[in-house]
């Protein structure tokens, strides 16, 4: 396939990030139409491709190969299952979907139809990330024993969009966290076998607003997750996406937006850095931004040219909304939760 062709279903703040790196970034591939949202008509403008009345109408276009989901997080499901059906191959935001049963249900229908579909896990494109797991892969520091996870941001969900204080999209540790479980994963190489979680909810929406987790992992390795957005101004540094990761003959500090350290025989060194992003200048479209999402795409772009499935597939996706659901579960029941669950 010479030049992929994409459309875009969803036109809010990931919508727009998709369309411009669809348009400006990616190498073989070609930004078709938008369709998804009240915004999707100007966004469809403002990138010179066509605006589809629905998604339905723009999954029907032979002109597509694949398409870019960064939908509500309840829609996830049966958008991707009809992608799937009209043979288009799907990026999919994060969660996979908000129930076991759909993302069961997502990967017996791209199964059947042959078709691609990647899980946008955005952090392992981010620099630091990257090359921590590369350590790791090459025995930097030997086998991972422990892992620390932070995701701590302020402002309450009135900090989110509107779409995401409703409880059908639950709450922040699957809408976000699920980075936070993707990387225990990715960096450890083992599965999360067992959750004890504790969770505190919004007043107003009744939506989880924070949670804690210890895991252990399928190797005897254990890890902890602490993911808030109810930290009160100005917050605690270095804490936005960051992960501390001890193995048997070095340690690792993780700042995704930050630095990257490694902590051998005794001292640290500082191994990558990711620039700060503009946020009050260039804001969400700044380069610096966009180079996961570059590599992220680009990646995906590149598994259906190849013909092969991408770096991370419907499997990691599911992977990490059990392991949330699993959280809740703990939560609620006041015990610690097996894994597998089923579904």
């Amino acid at each position: 396939m010479d030049k992929v062709r994409v459309g875009i279903i969803g036109a809010g703040f990931m919508g727009r990030t998709n369309a411009e790196t669809a348009t400006r970034y990616l190498d073989g591939a070609e930004l078709v139409a938008i369709a998804g949202g009240t915004r999707a008509p100007q966004l469809a403008r403002e990138y010179c491709v066509a605006h589809d009345p629905t998604v339905a109408h723009l999954l029907e276009r032979s002109d597509i190969d694949a398409v870019l989901i960064s939908t509500p997080h309840s829609e996830h499901a049966s958008q991707a299952i009809l992608a799937a059906e009209h043979g288009k191959h799907i990026l999919l935001d994060k969660p996979m979907a908000t129930t076991l049963g759909d993302c069961d249900q997502i990967l017996a229908a791209v199964d059947r139809a042959g078709v691609n579909l990647m899980i946008m896990f955005g952090q392992r494109f981010r620099i630091c990330n990257r090359e921590a797991h590369r350590l790791i892969q090459e025995g930097a520091i030997g086998r991972v024993r422990m892992i620390r996870e932070l995701i701590l941001n302020c402002g309450g969900l009135g900090s989110l969009p509107s779409w995401q204080r409703q409880p059908a999209n639950s709450g922040t540790l699957l809408a976000h966290g699920v980075h936070n479980i993707d990387r225990i994963r990715w960096f450890s190489g083992q599965e999360i076998s067992s959750v004890a979680a504790q969770v505190q909810y919004d007043a107003a929406s009744g939506n989880e607003v924070s949670a804690m987790a210890v895991f252990g992992l399928s190797d005897g390795a254990m890890a902890t997750l602490w993911e808030s957005w109810a930290i009160p101004e100005p917050g605690f540094p270095y804490t936005a996406s960051s992960s501390w990761v001890v193995g048997e003959s070095g340690i690792l500090d993780v700042d995704a937006y930050g630095e990257l350290r490694l902590g051998r025989e005794g001292r640290w060194t500082v191994v990558a850095r990711q620039d700060p992003i503009d946020w009050k200048g260039k804001g969400m479209l700044d380069p610096v931004r966009l180079e996961a999402y570059r590599l992220q795409h680009q990646e995906f772009i590149n598994s259906i040219r190849e013909g092969r499935e991408p770096a991370v597939s419907g499997k990691d996706g599911r992977a990490a909304v059990e392991v949330a659901l699993a959280a809740y579960r703990s939560a609620a029941d006041r015990v610690t939760v097996r894994l597998p669950m089923g579904g």
